[in-house]
């Protein structure tokens, strides 16, 4: 998938926390947004704060979805309120590959 069809891919199954997401949608929709955030941050301080809160939006469904693909459940998002080794331990889990379903 290619970075713009992933990227609104991620906006348009903002609310949809069924199915699956590769790594390729993650990882491409995460390098999309960081341009778009880089952008409106050069643009606007204000124009990126807003859109840095609307990314939450599509950024939960996406995570959900991507833990599911790799085997793990929904609940294993909070994994990342622990201070650096939660973080770090959520990359590790979003570069795994897809479990064969």
């Amino acid at each position: 998938m290619r970075l713009i069809e992933a990227y609104t891919a991620g906006w348009s199954r903002s609310f949809d926390y069924e199915g699956r997401s590769n790594r390729g949608d993650y990882w491409w929709f995460v390098l999309a947004n960081l341009i778009v955030a880089f952008i409106t941050a050069i643009i606007w301080d204000k124009l990126n704060a807003l859109y840095t809160v609307a990314s939450i939006v599509p950024g939960i469904p996406l995570v959900v979805r991507r833990l599911r693909d790799v085997g793990k459940s929904w609940p294993w998002i909070f994994l990342g309120l622990i201070p650096i080794i939660g973080a770090i331990w959520l990359i590790v889990l979003f570069c795994q590959p897809s479990l064969q379903a």
